[in-house]
């Protein structure tokens, strides 16, 4: 049988999402919990890889166990073993030939920006100490628009057959100090969304212009586009939308 863990977890402490040797990291801290619980090897495919000290409010885990894990008050087990800073949220039984990675038709991420200095907001945000004019950070977000193929926005050696991605909405939201980028589609490179944020300040403050970021595209450069890298912490996954189909049935205790 085939699962689905939806999880939520604060990045601070850990090397992003994906197992490495020697590091901790979010999916090893999962895969071990429900090794020991279920009593076997589990290797999780998470629906993304989110990089060091990034956010995650959803993501989902597949995983395949023999048995039906209804009634046996697993959730809360599993939750019990966990670090405080990761979460398992809901557990639910899929399709045996549903795929946490490929299957995805959406994902939306979060980056947040703090303009003044918070101790609270330590490892959560961006703290950036200048105010970026907000109406180019907003024409340079529909600048991405234009685009599908964001070689410039990515990380050189991305383990990907395409740089093609199909940008659904993009836009930002300000709350006095509080900055936050939104962006939602079918799939992001390795880096992306910081590269983008990292450039879009620069146009916020006036030094670099909207024509310029659009030409970066253009020319897929990704020489002069990754110079301008915002930090991870402020990067949050805030949702994964499969097709209905995908979910057969939500596991209870």
């Amino acid at each position: 049988m085939r699962y689905f863990a939806e999880i939520a977890y604060l990045g601070t402490h850990y090397h992003g999402w994906q197992v490495q040797p020697n590091a901790t990291t979010v999916q090893g801290e999962l895969d071990f919990v429900l090794g020991k619980l279920l009593r076997q090897e589990i290797n999780t495919i998470g629906s993304g890889r989110t990089d060091t000290a990034v956010h995650c409010g959803q993501q989902y885990a597949q995983f395949d166990h023999e048995e039906d894990l209804n009634g046996q008050n697993i959730l809360h087990r599993i939750n019990s073993f966990l670090p405080n800073d990761i979460a398992v949220k809901s557990l639910w039984r899929v399709k045996d030939d549903a795929h946490a990675r490929f299957d995805a038709v959406k994902r939306s991420y979060r980056y947040d920006i703090c303009l003044e200095k918070s101790p609270f907001k330590q490892g959560l945000v961006w703290q950036y100490f200048r105010k970026p004019n907000f109406e180019l950070l907003q024409e340079a977000a529909k600048v991405l628009l234009e685009f599908d193929d964001f070689t410039a926005f990515s990380k050189k050696h991305a383990d990907v057959n395409t740089h093609i991605c199909d940008i659904m909405s993009t836009h930002w939201t300000q709350d006095g100090n509080n900055l936050s980028f939104h962006i939602t589609a079918n799939r992001f490179l390795r880096g992306m969304i910081r590269i983008i944020v990292g450039n879009m300040m620069e146009v916020g403050m006036g030094r670099m212009t909207v024509d310029y970021m659009r030409e970066t595209l253009a020319l897929k450069d990704r020489k002069r586009a990754a110079k301008h890298l915002a930090p991870g912490q402020g990067l949050y996954l805030s949702e994964v939308k499969y097709p209905e189909e995908t979910f057969l049935s939500e596991i209870t205790d």
